[in-house]
Order: structure tokens, then sequence, then C-alpha cells
């Protein structure tokens, strides 16, 4: 870069940051044409070794030109990824509960602040080039949880278009910050498109959707995070869409992404799409046509998992295909301008703008502030017989095997280094202080298997935690293997006698990253004494895959070298006393970084059903917490147990041994507090019945056990909403491989449903008025004001989640009924708000078989309350009438 160019970038920023908002877009627009020239010519002056190496997530450093390394692997779905303890948000499932867009996007700037944070770590180090040290991010998947069998169904914001988009932009917004052009880190939505399980067939699967289904279902958040959030990236889906694999598809990438919605960012694939266009899909004859047939149709950067081992030669796909003549060098240039450009607009590479963050932010006080809040907005209170709040002076006991769980709280996509978890039990206990409260354990279950509390763990020289040491490879490792070539190296790897690093941990945990001096290669030995805070029998081991032992009280105990990725803990029961020191060794081999193994228990008995009664006997109220955990529902995964299989669910029910211990509970005649942690819908039939109150809580992050129990003992006001509908069982679905959306979503569905989307209960009541319908312009069909006063009527304040829904003319393509608005209002008793909902035309549209978006004409009703028209809650209708219809774009 010339001196005087980078003069102009300079003050080109300097005149973003301090101009009136008109003048700061011009500026960044500005900003955007000099990083997008810095670009063009860095690519000029890169051979073309050089230029393919960048074209996969791992970027190599190019030292010449002060190019870092860069890995664009970088997770942050509710929670950055790294080796500090960062913030856990509730799963992107309970977010959306929280119909708070607004909260969704400070959410997502707390995240993005801490993948800031781990940047400026990563360059402190010189760790630069692992996964999660990136300033972009492979978030929000956008995809609509259209079945409730998908196991990746809780990463999104639900099975409702509208919200989904809105829930969309926000996370888009906040994590990009208030300029697009010069985004604080990128936002990536995902997974485009038309992908939402079965996990088994994803990278095979050819989806046929219809047109209609398209334009009206799987589309609308992604044209939104693009046209509106103005996403700087976004991600293609393994899947097929009526036979072109989405990272080769021209209808997608083509026609919509870079046609009709005009994006200007970069695309990334889901990893190892690539790869799957030639092995899994045959729509490519060999690898070298399958680069090309992605780079042509807009593929900009190929994540393959093969550099997760640091393999070598996976660019000379792309000679070949250049060689071929399949792609040109032009092709490779425009990629690689889009990337660089990337880079330069966070700030990465130096010449537009320094980059943001600071590694005080990881982590930081008012994020685990906000974490609780989220958490208290995300529960839903979806029966309630009089029992809650809970009454002073109750007697408690919390049953199931989730009561005093802390793994089930992060969800899937989550660091377990994240903030101190809270769980249920030991959140009534700080809610309730004084209040009698029992735990009773449960048997060996499958959602065994929670990290070992620092509390738990003492150190050789009596501190809490465990002496962690730190051995290098001996040798210098390769930068790249040949193909195949890291199991071998593995396998005969030897380490340093001595430590390079040296410290007290408090757990079992890759946190390698932050010690500049550790290779990307070496290994962990953990020593120290388990010393349990109660006599009982425990399930104990070891998380993780691949490399891992542990030994304890001097013998070996468990071993997860046959240990798939994703697979539940290995763990074996041992009878441990109160107090006593149990000496336990636990070593883990890093060979791309950081380790995968976590030490885990579970407190369980063998007498589970003589302890509940003897609890119930001294009970005043049953606590029941049950529920699934990610490592079940869950992305692809080896996991088969019954409900469960390959990472999506077989049935809706919950498990069978929950399910007996919910019924001897109701044996007792003590009254049970069903809480349910989950990330998909269940059946609550037998729950809804016999349970004197039901609250869903999803996976609630690192604060959900402190802000469950804040809404049992009455401190916080529920308010959650289900952005799901609740159904009885998969006979009441069509076939999960269909992705036709007759008969799925509240939109479509005509059957009764347990409990439906959009409801959600509160300790006190609201009240709607009349309705004041207003056409723009004094027609409709150019867009719509709806105004309602709503009231607090009830004793105490709440939190009201006021949704607006339509009714369409009688048209073959129009919803049953959809969700066009909502909003969140704080009222105190005997407050009233004014609300008003402004409609756009897009907004008041439907889609026409043909899968064209129009106004129809026609008669409509609006109606905004407390949830659906027609399910029993307040709420206030009216009509009105579009008199020609008007055909919207793509």
């Amino acid at each position: 870069m010339t001196r005087s160019l980078a003069v102009f970038a300079a003050l080109l920023l300097a005149s973003a940051v301090s101009a009136p908002p008109a003048q700061a877009q011009e500026a960044a627009s500005r900003a955007r044409a000099g990083a997008d020239k810095l670009a063009a010519d860095l690519v000029a002056k890169l051979t073309l070794d050089e230029k393919l190496d960048q074209l996969l997530n791992t970027a190599p450093a190019i030292p010449r030109l002060e190019v870092p390394a860069y890995n664009w692997w970088t997770e942050s779905l509710h929670g950055a990824l790294g080796s500090l303890p960062t913030t856990n948000f509730p799963e992107p499932i309970g977010l959306a509960a929280t119909f708070d867009a607004p909260l969704v996007k400070q959410v997502a700037g707390m995240i993005g602040a801490e993948v800031q944070g781990l940047h400026a770590l990563a360059r402190q180090t010189g760790r630069m080039g692992r996964i999660g040290t990136g300033l972009d991010t492979w978030s929000p998947n956008i995809n609509i949880f259209r079945d409730p069998r998908w196991g990746r169904g809780q990463e999104t914001y639900g099975e409702d278009p509208y919200l989904a988009a809105r829930l969309g932009v926000a996370y888009v917004t906040g994590m990009q910050g208030p300029d697009a052009d010069l985004p604080n880190v990128i936002a990536t939505p995902k997974h485009f498109a038309v992908h939402s399980g079965p996990e088994s067939t994803r990278h095979s699967a050819n989806v046929f959707v219809s047109r209609h289904d398209l334009e009206d279902t799987y589309l609308p958040a992604f044209r939104a995070a693009i046209v509106e959030g103005k996403a700087g990236s976004v991600m293609c889906a393994y899947n097929r869409i009526d036979g072109q694999p989405a990272c080769a598809s021209d209808m997608l990438l083509g026609e919509y992404l870079r046609g009709a919605w005009g994006f200007s960012g970069y695309v990334v694939s889901d990893c190892d799409a690539v790869k799957d266009i030639s092995d899994n899909h045959h729509y490519a004859p060999d690898p070298a046509a399958a680069v090309a047939a992605a780079m042509r149709a807009g593929v900009d950067s190929e994540c393959h998992g093969a550099t997760l081992s640091d393999t070598a030669g996976l660019g000379e796909r792309y000679r070949e295909a250049l060689a071929r003549g399949l792609i040109t060098e032009t092709d490779v240039d425009r990629t690689l301008v889009r990337l660089f450009s990337a880079r330069y607009r966070v700030g990465d590479l130096a010449g537009v703008r320094k980059p943001g963050g600071s590694i005080a932010a990881i982590g930081a006080p008012a994020h685990a502030a906000a974490a609780l809040s989220a958490a208290e907005k995300s529960l839903v209170l979806l029966k309630n017989d009089g029992i809650l709040p809970l009454r002073p002076g109750l007697r408690i006991a919390v049953i199931g095997p989730l009561g005093d769980a802390t793994r089930v709280l992060r969800g899937n996509y989550s660091s377990p280094l994240s903030g101190t978890p809270i769980s249920v039990l030991d959140g009534l206990r700080r809610a309730l202080p004084g209040t009698r409260i029992n735990h009773v354990p449960f048997a060996e279950t499958y959602t065994d298997g929670d990290p070992i509390p620092v509390t738990a763990l003492r150190g050789p020289d009596g501190r809490p935690g465990l002496l962690a040491r730190y051995f290098n490879v001996l040798g210098m490792p390769p930068a790249r293997f040949v193909p195949g070539a890291m199991a071998d190296y593995v396998a005969k790897a030897r380490f340093a006698d001595t430590p390079v690093a040296t410290r007290i941990e408090p757990g079992v945990n890759g946190r390698s990253l932050d010690l500049a001096q550790v290779s990307d290669h070496h290994r962990v030995i953990w020593t120290g004494f388990i010393v349990p805070p109660e006599t009982g029998s425990y399930r104990l081991g070891l998380s993780g895959f691949m490399s891992g032992t542990m030994r304890f009280a001097g013998k070996p105990f468990v071993d997860l070298k046959d240990a798939p990725w994703g697979s539940l803990p290995t763990m074996k029961t041992v009878r441990l006393k109160r107090g006593k020191r149990y000496p336990i060794v636990v070593s883990g081999d890093a060979h791309t970084g950081t380790t995968g193994v976590g030490l885990v228990w579970k407190r369980i008995t063998a007498t589970p059903e003589r302890d509940l009664r003897a609890a119930a006997a001294q009970a005043d109220v049953l606590v029941a917490v049950v529920g699934l955990t990610s490592d079940l529902e869950a992305e692809e995964s080896p996991v088969q147990v019954p409900g469960f299989k390959g990472g999506d669910k077989t049935t809706l029910d919950i498990p069978p041994d929950q399910q007996a211990l919910l019924e001897r509970a109701k044996a007792t005649g003590k009254p049970i507090i069903l809480v349910a942690m989950n990330g998909s819908a269940l059946n609550f039939a037998w729950a809804k019945e016999n349970a004197s109150a039901i609250l869903e809580t999803w996976y609630p992050g690192q604060a959900g056990g402190l802000a469950i129990a804040n809404v049992l003992s009455g401190r916080t006001n529920p308010s959650g909403r289900l952005p799901l509908t609740f159904y009885r069982g998969i006979d009441d679905l069509p076939s999960f491989g269909d992705y036709g959306m007759a008969g799925r979503t509240y939109r479509y569905f005509t059957g009764t449903p347990v409990y439906p989307f959009g409801y959600g209960l509160s300790y006190t009541q609201f009240a709607y008025g009349p309705l004041t319908v207003t056409p723009s312009g004094g027609d409709a069909a150019k867009g719509l004001r709806v105004t309602t006063e709503v009231r607090n009527t009830g004793g105490r304040a709440g939190d009201e989640v006021a949704q607006l829904y339509l009714d369409f003319p009688d048209d073959p393509g129009a919803p049953r009924i959809a969700l066009r608005g909502f909003q969140r209002v704080t009222l105190k008793p005997g407050e009233a708000r004014i609300l008003r909902f402004d409609l756009s035309p897009r907004d008041l549209s439907a889609v026409t078989v043909e899968g064209v978006r129009k106004v129809l004409a026609g008669d409509y009703r609006v109606t905004v309350g407390s949830g659906q028209p027609g399910t029993g809650v307040a709420g206030q209708s009216a009509g009105f009438s579009v008199a020609k219809p008007v055909a919207l774009p793509k």
C-alpha cells in the first residue's frame, strides 16, 4: 500500500467518526471503496500459489506482504467461543421466546465485543489462524424450525418467518454495529437455504420445494438479513434444492442473493459443503469440478473439514480447475478481493481502520447481567393453577435429572469455558434463602455429565482448581500435513519432559490459546484432587473425543480414544465420601490448538423411587426439572438412544425414565411444578393435565438457574412466548423429510396443538382497547398503521408481548393466519400504553401458489393481543380491505 493511499484511508475513517449521520454514511461508503481498492492492489501482488491458499477457511500468513494468518471459522451463536470464559446467553430458541428484537440486538452487540476481545487476545499471543480468532462470525442461524424433530432447531429463532426475520436483522445489526460498511464483526446468516433437517441426510438430501414455500417460508428471513440488516456474509447450506447443491445454486446465489437482493458481501460454504458437491451429491464429477461449480455460482470462502487437521494441498483442486479451464484467474481474483476487502473493513488488515475490541470485554460483568435478564425474559409460563409464585415457607423438593445440572444450561455451539453456570437447585437456594429445599438425585441417565465445579477440585497445594502443565511436542511440527499424514504424526508424537507452562486452572478444558509459548501440538496434564461436597454415588469421567485419559485414585479410569465427535461422556459410577480427597490425573493431547477433553460428573442414586417417596413426605411442592440436552438433540450426532438418532428426535415425548418419575411424583399427591429444559417442542399433554404449573425454560444460558428461580419465587414476572407450536406427537405432522409446509407450523397446521405458537402466561393480566386502522394515503395496499391501547389490569408490574396477526383474503397460497408485528412493553399495575404498528406492503403481503408475493385484493382481519386470536387470550380485532392487488419484488 502506498503512503498516500494509507493517508487517504485514515482521513476517510476520521471523517466517518466525526461527521453528522448523512456525511458519516458517505464517508463510510468511501471507506468501503477504499477497502476494495486496497484489496484489489493486494491481490494483484499475490502469486498464484498464494492466491489458492487463501480460498479456504484457514488463510495462511503472507509474510512478504505483512498479511497475518486468518481463520474465517468463528462461532458465536449465543456467545463467543474462545480460550477465556465468555458469556453464555440463552440458546437462540430461548432468545426467540423473548419476542424482543432490541434485546437480541443488545445481546449480539455484547457477543460481538467478546469476539473482538478474542481477536485482540490472539494478536497478543500470536495465535492468529486458529478457530475463534477472526473478526467475522458464522451466525445467526435463521433457518425456519419447520419440524420439532430437527436437532439443530434450537439454534434458530423458531417456526415463523416474520419472527425469524426481525430477530435475524436484530442480531446482524447488533453484531456488525451501526455501519455495515465498517462492521465491528461481520455477521454470517446461515444456512442458505431450505435447510432444517434431517441431520442424517444433510450431506446428500435433494430437497424439492415449491416456489410458494420458498418465497413464503424459507427465504424471508434471509432477505431481511441481507436487504435490511446488510449482513456482510452468508453461508450456503449442505443440501440440494431442486437438484442443485445450495453452494452451487444459480437460483439461490445468483437469482436471489446477488440478483434480486443486491448482495455485495462474500459467501462462505458450510464445512465440507463444497466437497459434498462431488462426493455426496454427485452433481460434479470430481473435486476440481466441484470447487469450480461453487466458485462460479458465487462461493468465495470454502470451509473444509480437513483444515481441522492442518491438511496440505487443499488448494490443488482449484489449481486443477484452472488448468482445465473450469474457472479463470479472474474468478479467483474477484473472490479474493471480496475476502480481503472484508478483512480491511473490520481492521484485521491495516489501512482503513484499527480493529476494535478489548480482552477486558470477555465475560464482562455487564454481559453477565444481560445474560440473566435475557434468560428471565425467555421463560414461558404455560400453566399455573395458582401455585406460582411460590409462597414463603413452602418446603420444596427438587427432583429430576436436571435439577442440579449445569451442562444443559449452555445448549449447543457454546463454550465449555462460559461464565460460572447456576443450576436450578442453586438458583432456588439463592432466590429463596431460608427456605427448606431438598435435592433428590436421579438414577443414571443419558443427560448426565456436568463439568466438575472448581469448588470440588483442589490442586496439589490445596488451592481450588487443578494444576495444569503444558508440554510441547518434540521437534518442529510441519505447518501442513499431506493428506492422511497427521494421524501417523499423532501416533508417533513425543512430548518434552519439562513443561513449557504451569498454572492452576479451574478445571479440565482447552485453554492454551492464551499461552503464547505453547505449541499448537502439545500435551496437557491436569493433577489434583476431587473433594465431593456430599457423600453418595457419582457418575464420573470425561467428555470429549479422540484424546483424553483419566486416572482416578491411582488407577486407570476412562479413555476417550474410541469416542467419536459428539459422543455422550464416558463415565463410570463410584461411591464418594464428603470432604475426602480423591487423587486424579487427566491427560489430553492437542494437535490443532486446544484439547477437546472435559472432566465431568453427576450425583445419582441407586434407589430413586424410595428417595422420591421420602422427599415428597417432607415437602409441600415438587419442582421436577426434566427435559433434554443439546448432546441428545444435536448436530449430526453419533448418539443413538431411545428417542434420538443422529442428532434428531424420533419422538416428541419426554424421555421414558423422566415420564415415569413424573407419574410417580403425581402418585405422592404433592403438587408438581414442571420445569422443562429443551431446545425443541415436546409433548406436554400429560403435564398439562397433571402438573400444577409448567415453565418452559429452553437452554437458558449461564444464569438460567437463577432466572428460573426468580420466576418461580415471584421475583420476576414471566413474560416469554412460544416461538414454536407444541404438538401432541409426530403423528400430527407430515414426514420429516418432506419440506412442504402444508400441515406444519401454526400458519398451516389445522389440528389442535397442546400449546400454540405465541402462547405464554403472566402473574398479572392485560386488556386491549379497540383497534384503529389507518391506511397509508388512503390505500391499505401502500401500508397500514394499527393503533391500540394495552393496559395492565392486574395487581403487579409485568411485561406484555403484544402480537399482531393477519387473516388474509381467501387465496390458495395464503396462510391460515400470520404474525406481522410484535412489541414488548413493561407496565405497572393500572398503567396503559398506546401501541402503534406500522405495516409495510411486504408485511401485508402473502404468496400465491405460483410463488409471487402480493398484497392480495379483498378483506383482511387484523388482531392485536396476548397471542393468536381464537386461543382465549386478551385481544382486539378489526377489518380492512384492499381494492386492487399489488405485486412485490423478490
